[in-house]
């Protein structure tokens, strides 16, 4: 009984790392547009054209996110800014954000 548990445990525990692993592909996926934003002007066109591939819907998939067009327009948005993902996530972005 004990090993039906523990093996579903495991199996979950690594569908969970699996997800985490895509997320950091999507967030690498950003950094990339933004880094593109400032140097081409062309950022968020990148992640437009990368959501709506075949590998981009896979990996945003996979990421656990669903790869709609509101999806698309909300990467967008974020490229836009030209905010890091790294400073983004930061608790210190988020408190002065709460403050503003």
């Amino acid at each position: 009984m004990f090993d039906y548990v523990d093996a579903t445990a495991y199996a979950n525990d690594q569908g969970s790392r699996a997800r985490k692993l895509f997320a950091a592909v999507v967030l690498a996926a950003l950094d990339d547009a933004i880094a593109d934003d400032k140097k081409y002007g062309n950022g968020p066109e990148v992640i437009a054209r990368w959501a709506r591939s075949r590998d981009g819907r896979e990996v945003l998939s996979c990421a656990g996110i669903d790869p709609s067009e509101r999806c698309v327009s909300g990467l967008m948005e974020f490229v836009k800014r030209g905010v890091r993902t790294s400073v983004a996530l930061s608790r210190e972005e988020s408190e002065r954000r709460a403050a503003a």
